[in-house]
């Protein structure tokens, strides 16, 4: 006999597989994950501080997580220990300006370049007690370097200015000179992989490729705007990051450089510099705008933003070789270390701390395009000249997107093409 009681109960199964709650729970706990994230975000860990003027570029030891080098607009160079926090060296490498530095690929010495039309070549270790801190080699040049780069298997290495040089550690005058065009060139950076080709950045607007085996400039790319810098990616042998002065920053396959593969828009201000994560994943990107930012290869947007009261425009950015630090240099004298991820537990984890850590991002990963979820992910708290200016620029966007389809609507059918995104900043390509 069937009570009225037992046609309201709901036959329930036991079987923990099949919770009747698994996805508002799961949903729950991916909420709470989320917002301890924003909770413990901290990611500003140190400042370094030492130079008497604003710090102009790094470099980072090849061999050595905790060791970096910076250079000033005072011609001084400082190398320091990320460990103590200190600076345990400083070389008056040049009068005026150090206007680059890289470190050679075994770590026993690293190149400079000054205002004063000089390559010098220091040791790494410091000099023994009573011995004079002095170069091991100078070149005198003819015309002012504003950028260096080492080769990263051979004793070969490449500076910049009115003309990129390809030099021999032993010999005094360069190997060979590339040019293409009469302007000055901003930097050079050889690729990770294939080892023998080299990007240049040139104040007219072009981004040249060579290829130093066959002495002559492969083919380059004109952009709207000059660009300051760029990056190879450590990963993928062909592709590269350009950082712009028109606020945005270009990813472009070097084969098919009629447009780039992703445009990173989110800076409201020149780009100054840019670098990968050795996982070539992500990078970051330094901006006159005063801040710091973290974008994946693939995304238009970045995903973390970094800027403090006191910094100022930032000049020369490093991601360090663990992937787990940045490391910033800027206009007030200043390098400041972040952490990449910026609300991660540095230090050792238990076990049942790294499998809840692991379940939380999975989590996260599994809801994240709820839009609760998505607004606590995204949220970041900006100075309040950023947040003006981005939206005065979403503003200025939003109106040149309107003129353009008020044209069209009002032109003859075809006459009008639609031009993408990723086009729009492209010139030309010449071979």
């Amino acid at each position: 006999q069937r009570t009225k009681l037992m046609e309201l109960m709901i036959p329930r199964n036991y079987d923990p597989a099949l919770h009747p709650f698994e996805v508002p729970r799961e949903y729950t706990r991916a909420l709470n994950a989320t917002k301890l994230e924003r909770v413990f975000a901290k990611p500003f860990l140190s400042s370094l501080d030492g130079h008497r003027d604003g710090v102009n570029c790094m470099a980072k030891h090849p061999k050595s997580l905790s060791t970096v080098l910076s250079g000033a607009c005072d011609g001084e160079v400082k190398i320091w220990n990320l460990t103590k926090r200190q600076c345990v060296r400083t070389i008056q490498a040049h009068e005026g300006f150090v206007r680059g530095m890289c470190a050679r690929f075994c770590g026993t010495s690293f190149f400079t370049v000054g205002d004063d039309k000089t390559v010098k070549q220091w040791k790494m270790e410091s000099p023994e007690y009573g011995e004079e801190e002095e170069p091991i080699h100078t070149i005198l040049g003819k015309t002012v370097y504003t950028g260096i780069d080492h080769h990263w298997k051979e004793a070969v290495f490449a500076t910049c200015g009115h003309q990129v040089d390809i030099w021999d550690e032993q010999r005094t005058s360069p190997m060979c000179s590339l040019t293409w065009g009469f302007d000055s060139i901003s930097s050079v950076k050889f690729n990770p992989i294939e080892t023998y080709l080299l990007g240049s950045c040139a104040s007219d607007r072009n981004i040249v490729l060579y290829d130093m085996r066959k002495s002559t400039p492969l083919k380059k790319v004109i952009l709207n705007m000059r660009t300051n810098t760029l990056c190879w990616n450590p990963m993928e042998a062909f592709v590269f990051t350009a950082a712009n002065e028109d606020y945005n920053l270009y990813t472009f396959d070097m084969r098919f450089l009629e447009s780039p593969m992703t445009v990173h828009m989110d800076h409201v201000s020149a780009v100054l510099d840019v670098d990968y994560s050795p996982t070539g994943k992500e990078f970051v990107s330094a901006s006159f705008d005063k801040s710091v930012r973290i974008f994946p290869v693939d995304k238009g947007h970045s995903r973390e933003v970094y800027h403090t009261k006191r910094m100022q425009h930032v000049i020369t950015v490093k991601w360090t070789s663990d992937n787990k630090y940045i490391l910033c240099g800027s206009d007030e004298m200043n390098i400041r270390l972040w952490k990449a991820n910026a609300s991660e537990k540095l230090g050792v984890l238990a076990p049942r701390e790294k499998a809840a850590m692991n379940y939380n991002q999975k989590l996260k990963e599994k809801f994240q395009y709820h839009p609760q979820i998505r607004r606590i992910a995204q949220h970041r708290h900006l100075p309040k000249s950023i947040f003006c200016q981005i939206k005065e620029q979403r503003i200025m966007r939003e109106a040149r997107r309107r003129k353009e389809l008020n044209r069209r609507k009002h032109s003859k059918p075809g006459s009008m093409p639609f031009v993408s995104e990723r086009k729009k900043h492209i010139v030309a390509v010449v071979k």
